[in-house]
């Protein structure tokens, strides 16, 4: 029962993985916006890029996940 609803939070595909990656940029840029209303000037800024570049770096680690765990289901198993 719980691997059925555990494999429900597994990224599978490129595309389910773009679909978390533009979630995650539009929370960013709504945490960004706010930053920017509430610490006006180069601050405000600062926070904003943070909040989007970390979306950057996110979106870059869960799209090389999923290269990396193709490359290991591609791979024949060696036994020692």
């Amino acid at each position: 029962m719980f691997n059925k609803i555990g494999r429900l939070f597994v990224i599978k595909s490129p595309i389910e993985a773009y679909l978390i990656i533009y979630a995650l940029a539009l929370g960013a840029v709504e945490r960004g916006s706010i930053y920017l209303t509430k610490f006006p000037g180069f601050g405000g800024k600062l926070l904003f890029l943070a909040c989007t570049g970390a979306v950057f770096m996110a979106g870059g680690k869960i799209l090389d996940c999923l290269r990396h765990e193709r490359r290991l289901a591609e791979r024949p198993e060696t036994v020692f």
